[in-house]
């Protein structure tokens, strides 16, 4: 190696006439000696395989490599890591949660998820609404919105895992606000009293309704005679019974019409 072999003597060198040259002399033993044994040195190490300085320098600066960013680019081992040979399979999730609920009304979902080597599942939840309840042994993710959680809540995700590999089931459901119902109810003005005698002091009606026939928690009092249709509002979803009855001048109500009964979705 040229660059091993380059050395610094002390004193003059001889040219093949006897004059000395300018600071070395190639005359001097002691350093034909040291040059000798330092290639001597050298060649011993060659063959006995002993590494080349420069080698190990440039062999440890090939550990090092920028990638695009300039920060090292080391290859990243997974914190936990699939055992090797493991033969796990992943479970799966699938099912169609309703797309939109009302106001009140109740919400349930429970997605189907299966594992095929049979190992037991969890459940987890991202993005659940604060109105929604979930369980993480059975997956089911159910609640009543009420006033004030209208809107629509995207990006609902339900996790399922066997411990080791995972699936996972997207979708959005929208709560819309309660649209009330109602019911249009008309009748005939009666024209005889009970005796057979003409009616001539109609003041007007009384109308009973409720969720149960028999039981009429509401009343609504109507003070015209003429009005032969009425409209009631406000109603929630179920099912309703009405009646009425009529009234003269002096106060006096007649029984119960027969039931009406409409159901409000």
């Amino acid at each position: 190696m040229p660059l091993l072999l380059t050395y610094l003597l002390a004193g003059t060198f001889c040219l093949p006439d006897g004059r000395e040259s300018a600071g070395f002399c190639e005359g001097d033993r002691r350093a034909t000696r040291e040059r000798e044994w330092r290639h001597e040195t050298m060649t011993a190490r060659r063959h006995s395989g002993c590494s080349n300085p420069a080698a190990i320098l440039l062999t440890a600066l090939a550990l090092s490599a920028c990638n695009e960013s300039g920060s090292d680019s080391v290859p990243q081992t997974p914190a936990n890591p699939p055992e090797a040979g493991s033969g796990n399979s992943a479970p799966t999730i699938s099912g169609t949660s309703p797309a939109s609920i009302k106001v009140g009304e109740n919400y349930s979902f429970q997605p189907s998820a299966s594992d095929p080597d049979g190992d037991a599942l969890t459940f987890n939840v991202e993005g659940k609404p604060d109105w929604a309840n979930f369980d993480s042994a059975t997956g089911v993710l159910s609640g009543t919105p009420q006033t004030g959680d209208e809107g629509p809540y995207d990006n609902i995700s339900i996790v399922v895992s066997d411990g080791s590999a995972s699936d996972s089931l997207n979708f959005d459901v929208t709560v819309n606000q309660f649209a009330p119902g109602s019911v249009t109810l008309s009748w005939m003005p009666p024209s005889l009293n009970t005796d057979g005698s003409a009616i001539t002091d109609l003041a007007g009606y009384e109308i009973y309704y409720g969720v149960a026939q028999g039981n009429y928690t509401e009343q609504i009092h109507i003070d015209n005679p003429s009005v032969t249709t009425y409209v009631v509002d406000n109603l929630s979803p179920d099912t309703y019974y009405f009646v009425a009855t009529s009234m003269n001048t002096n106060g006096v109500e007649s029984d119960f019409s027969g039931v009406a009964v409409r159901t409000v979705n």
